[in-house]
C-alpha cells in the first residue's frame, strides 16, 4: 500500500470526458522518507497537487482551443497536468513540471488511463535553478500564487525558462498574490493582458478568477 488512497473520477471538458487518477481528498498524506518533506513541501499543502482544481479545469477547456502548433510548451506546477493531457491529444510537444514527487507517477497513470503515449516530465523548483528545462514558446499554469513568496519566484523561473518571445497563461481564482505577480513580471519585460474567466464550470459551478495572459517578444 503506498500509504494514500485514490480514486479515479471523469472530468468533462467541451463534452470530452478525461478519466483522472486522484487523491480521494485532501486529507492524504505519505512521506515515509520524507522525500517531500526534503523538498519544501509542508506536510499541510502535500496532497493538493492531487486534486482536479476548478482553475485546472478552466485553463484545460482553454488550452482545447488555443493555438498550439509548432510551439514549445510547459505546463508549470502542474499537479494533476490536466492541460497537458489535452495538449498531448492535440499533438502538442508539451512538457510536464511540478516539484511534488507523486506527479510524474499520477501522470503516467493518467496518460494510460486515456490511452495517450508517453509525456515528457521533468521536475520544477521555482526556487532553484532547473538547467534541464531549457527554454519554452508557451508556459500554462493555473492556481500557482497562493503564497507570499511565489509571485518573485514564479516570475524568475518563467524569466529563465521562457523564449525570447513567448507567451504566458495563467489561470489564477483571484488570489492576492496576482497584483505583486503582475508587477514582477512586468519588470521582466512582460506586458500583461487581463480577462475575467467564464463566471461557471461546465458543470454548473460557479467560478470566479481571471486569465492572466503575459507577453514578451524578443
Amino acid at each position: 500500500m503506498p500509504g494514500y488512497q485514490v480514486k479515479t473520477e471523469t472530468v468533462t471538458l467541451g463534452g470530452v470526458g478525461w478519466r483522472i487518477r486522484c487523491l480521494m481528498d485532501t486529507q492524504q498524506y505519505a512521506d515515509p522518507i520524507n522525500t517531500s518533506g526534503d523538498l519544501g513541501i509542508p506536510p499541510a499543502g502535500w496532497s493538493l497537487f492531487g486534486q482536479v482544481w476548478p482553475s485546472a479545469r478552466v485553463l484545460a477547456l482553454a488550452m482545447q482551443t488555443h493555438a498550439l502548433h509548432g510551439q514549445r510548451i510547459l505546463e508549470m506546477g502542474a499537479g494533476l497536468a490536466l492541460s497537458s493531457l489535452v495538449m498531448h491529444r492535440r499533438g502538442a510537444h508539451v512538457t510536464v513540471s511540478d516539484w511534488h514527487p507523486l506527479t510524474e507517477p499520477f501522470l503516467k497513470e493518467n496518460l494510460l488511463l486515456n490511452g495517450l503515449r508517453p509525456l515528457n516530465y521533468q521536475a520544477g523548483n521555482w526556487a532553484t535553478d532547473n538547467p534541464q528545462l531549457g527554454q519554452f514558446d508557451l508556459l500554462v499554469g493555473s492556481d500557482l500564487l497562493y503564497e507570499r513568496q511565489q509571485p518573485a519566484q514564479l516570475a524568475s523561473f518563467i524569466h529563465r525558462h521562457a523564449a525570447p518571445t513567448s507567451q504566458v497563461i495563467i489561470v489564477d481564482p483571484d488570489r492576492g498574490n496576482r497584483a505583486a505577480f503582475g508587477r514582477e513580471m512586468g519588470v521582466l519585460g512582460f506586458t500583461l493582458d487581463m480577462r475575467v474567466a467564464d463566471r461557471r464550470l461546465e458543470d454548473g459551478t460557479a467560478y470566479k478568477g481571471r486569465f492572466l495572459t503575459f507577453q514578451r517578444s524578443g
